[in-house]
C-alpha cells in the first residue's frame, strides 16, 4: 500500500487519470542499437508484436538483441489514460502496463522466437509483479494483433506450462489480450540499457527453457 492505494488493485476506467491529447516526446527518436527509427511509419513487409513482462527497460533489451528485429521501443499500453506520462503510470492511476513494441522480419525471426524469449527472462507465474516490482504496471501479458498471434500465443503457453509444471513450478498467470493503443514512453527510457549499462534490470533466464 502507498498512499492508500493498492498498487497491485486495477483502477476503474472512471477513476483514471485523464491524460492529454498530445503524444508525449519520444515516438520519433532513432534506435541507439540499431539504427532506425523507433516510431511508424515501417518499412513494408514488417510485423508487430507487444509484450508485457516486468520493467519495459530490460524487456526492451532482451528482444532488440535478436536477429530480424527492425526496432524495439519502451512504452504503455492496456490501460485507460491517453498518452501517460511514466510518472502517472507508476501511481497506478492510468491502467498501463509497461511494455516492449517489437518490430520484426517474419521472414528472419519468428513470433514464435520472440515468445521464447519473453517466457524465458521473467516469470510468468506472477502476474502484476517481478522481484521488487510489484503493481499493476508490471503485468505479465502478451497484445496479439490478429488470430495468428493469439493462436501461437495460447499455443505457448500451453506448451511453456507443461515445461514448468515438469520442472515443479507453479501455474502461468500470463494473459493473452488483444492489443490496443500503444504510448511511447519518454526518451530517456528509449533504449535505457544502452544509454546506461549499468542500470537496473531484473530479467534474465528463468530457470525452465522453453524449447
Amino acid at each position: 500500500m502507498i498512499f492508500g492505494r493498492d498498487k497491485q488493485a486495477m483502477v476503474e476506467e472512471a477513476d483514471a487519470l485523464p491524460g492529454r491529447p498530445e503524444r508525449i516526446p519520444g515516438h520519433d527518436v532513432v534506435h541507439t542499437v540499431l539504427g532506425t527509427t523507433i516510431g511508424a511509419p515501417y518499412p513494408e513487409g514488417l510485423a508487430k508484436a507487444m509484450f508485457g513482462l516486468g520493467c519495459f527497460w530490460g524487456a526492451e533489451r532482451n528482444f532488440w538483441q535478436l536477429d530480424g528485429v527492425h526496432t524495439t521501443a519502451a512504452g504503455f499500453a492496456g490501460g485507460f489514460t491517453p498518452n501517460p506520462t511514466y510518472e502517472e503510470v507508476c501511481s497506478g492511476r492510468t491502467g498501463h502496463n509497461e511494455v516492449a513494441l517489437v518490430v520484426y522480419d517474419p521472414d528472419v525471426v519468428s513470433y514464435d522466437d520472440l515468445l521464447k524469449v519473453f517466457w524465458e527472462v521473467h516469470d510468468p507465474t506472477q502476474f502484476m509483479g517481478q522481484g521488487n516490482d510489484l503493481g499493476t504496471q508490471y503485468r505479465s501479458e502478451i497484445y496479439v494483433y490478429d488470430r495468428a498471434q493469439r493462436e501461437a500465443a495460447e499455443r505457448s503457453l500451453a506448451a511453456y506450462q507443461a515445461k514448468l509444471s515438469e520442472a515443479g513450478f507453479g501455474e502461468i498467470a500470463t494473459r493473452v489480450v488483444d492489443a490496443g493503443e500503444f504510448y511511447f514512453a519518454e526518451d530517456y527510457h528509449q533504449q535505457y540499457l544502452d544509454k546506461n549499462p549499468g542500470g537496473y534490470c531484473n530479467h534474465g533466464f528463468c530457470q525452465v527453457a522453453y524449447s
